[in-house]
């Protein structure tokens, strides 16, 4: 009789933040990801974030950066991102919730009759249903260990459920199946620059007093501190000293776990979670990261949008620029260039390739034709992402094909050539949230293209966020006037994915995003290719 293979129980590793928010957990989430990867442990993080949006669909990138798609359409915060460029893992619904989330799905149950007329408290009902789905993520994804990131930080009233919860698993599932890591930062006194550690003792004492105890610190610090503020820190939080990790401050992020594993950390988290011991292997990330610092060579790439005040705003965006940088041999310098400038030809005519990301609304959509028209006439390599596509076409509709105010009805309702046009099936919807063409779809490449020949594939897969498509009545008009279509949908094969223009260096635009599929380790084929044409012109 065949033996039943026995399920092990995952580990769940705790990730919580004190003092300040945007204090590095995520990145601590991805270099321990990345760590514990590469010794062949099956991993899967989860971002919890406390606020009551159901998700961040809806939410301004100035005030909480861009929105990260996944391959099922689901809109997360921006440290999924940095988990899947880390990882190297295209993550799912499972992987990120919200308040909003949680207390709808209560109050579904509550209406359905579930809770049999009792009174319905934070304490059991939300924090049960906050279990839920962390033990599902680690149920259904048969995970080793499920990296659980709390947004927010210690003392945050919209945290408190999420950290009850968190230690309610700590004590069901046992001290050997679950630990606590708090981020937290050394103080520093102006002017003198002094070291104080007197905020970390504090921050440990309120998540005490929420009973837990962490049992790592990741330190954030401009440079080693001194022995003595250790050994401070140690006596202060009950955190022993070797497990007090120095995140000191580096000049590119992937460095990160690479200074974990110096440290041991890696090797500490796995003796405390009896973690299966397996071979080290980051030669690939520590190759790449050498050739990166090696390199002499510089270019300079423009952004041309609305949100440069807030860099994160298209972090997924500059991250690829890099990562196609580290492969092809270059440093990037990526310059954020206000689509609302009044010297914008002067800042285009400096860069070596110019980019127009994604966006929403009517606002810097001149600046952004205006850009894609200097790229156009100037032989710029250029790289269109969703909206930047969109500008693509009514920059060529009105200034090569002659249709005169050519625009979006996104932008202009009356226009007499509405090329770019909202999808038909999309024209009754009033949400804004999770109701666009969302997540990865099939994209066949037309033969003889540049796109289809950077793919290397006849169909590619990409991930979208949009409601506005090329208007299909003028397809054949704009073709005649040398426009490529070279990518359609698979799915609807009237829908646009892909232009470019052949007497030019580089010139491609995409309504998808491809952004969010680039990888420290695999950079995105669009991006190398783009990058590659900018070097060129540098020489």
């Amino acid at each position: 009789m065949k033996k039943k293979k026995q399920k092990k129980n995952p580990k769940f590793i705790f990730i919580v933040g004190g003092i300040v928010s945007g204090i590095g957990k995520g990145i601590t989430v991805a270099g321990i990801g990345t760590l514990l990867k590469s010794r062949g442990i099956n991993i899967f993080p989860v971002k919890i974030d406390p606020y009551l949006n159901r998700d961040a669909g809806t939410m301004n990138p100035f005030q909480h950066g861009e929105v990260f798609v996944l391959d099922d359409g689901t809109e997360t915060d921006l440290d999924l991102g940095h988990y899947e460029r880390f990882i190297g893992r295209s993550l799912d619904r499972h992987s990120n919730f919200t308040t909003g989330a949680v207390y709808e799905t209560v109050m579904r149950m509550e209406r359905r009759g579930d809770f049999l007329g009792k009174t319905i408290q934070i304490i059991p009902h939300v924090t049960d249903e906050i279990k839920r789905r962390i033990m599902n993520a680690s149920r259904t994804k048969d995970t080793d260990a499920v990296i659980v990131e709390i947004g927010g930080t210690a003392g945050d009233i919209e945290a408190e459920p999420f950290l009850e919860a968190a230690r309610q698993i700590h004590r069901e599932q046992g001290a050997e199946n679950a630990v606590f890591i708090e981020v937290v930062k050394i103080d520093y006194v102006f002017p003198s620059d002094e070291e104080k550690t007197k905020p970390i003792q504090q921050s440990v004492a309120l998540l005490r007093s929420r009973g837990i105890q962490p049992e790592f610190l990741v330190v954030r610090c401009k440079r080693p501190f001194s022995a003595g503020n250790k050994e401070k820190i140690s006596l202060f939080t009950s955190v022993p000293k070797q497990n007090i990790v120095e995140a000191i401050d580096v000049r590119t992020i992937y460095e990160v776990p690479v200074n974990f594993r110096k440290s041991g950390f890696d090797d500490l988290l796995i003796e405390r979670l009896n973690l299966p011991k397996r071979r080290k292997d980051m030669n690939s990330w520590r190759n790449l990261l050498g050739r990166m610092k090696r390199t002499k060579k510089r270019i300079s790439i423009g952004i041309v949008g609305k949100y440069v005040d807030h860099a994160d705003a298209y972090i997924s965006v500059e991250e690829a620029l890099k990562h196609a940088g580290f492969h092809a041999g270059t440093n990037v310098d990526v310059v954020y260039v206000d689509a609302e400038s009044e010297t914008i030809k002067k800042e285009l005519a400096e860069l070596d390739g110019i980019l127009v990301p994604g966006g929403f609304g009517r606002r810097g959509i001149e600046g952004k034709i205006e850009s894609v028209k200097f790229a156009r006439e100037k032989k710029t390599p250029f790289l269109g992402l969703c909206l930047g596509l969109q500008i693509a076409v009514i920059e060529f509709s009105r200034n090569v094909a002659r249709l005169k105010k050519a625009n979006s009805t996104e932008f202009d309702e009356k226009t007499p050539h509405p090329v770019i046009d909202i999808l038909p099936d999309q024209k009754g919807v009033r949400d804004l949230g999770g109701t666009m063409r969302l997540g990865a779809a099939g994209i066949a490449l037309k033969k003889n293209t540049r796109v289809r020949e950077l793919y290397r594939a006849s169909v590619a897969h990409e991930r979208h966020r949009h409601r506005f498509e090329v208007n299909p009545k003028y397809h054949e008009r704009l073709e005649r006037k040398g426009m490529v279509f070279s990518g359609f949908s698979t799915k609807d094969k009237r829908l646009v994915d892909f232009i470019e223009l052949r007497d030019h260096p580089f010139f491609i635009a995409t309504q998808a995003h491809p952004e969010f599929k680039s990888r420290f380790l695999e950079p995105h084929p669009l991006f190398l290719g783009f990058v590659k044409a900018s070097m060129k012109l540098k020489k």
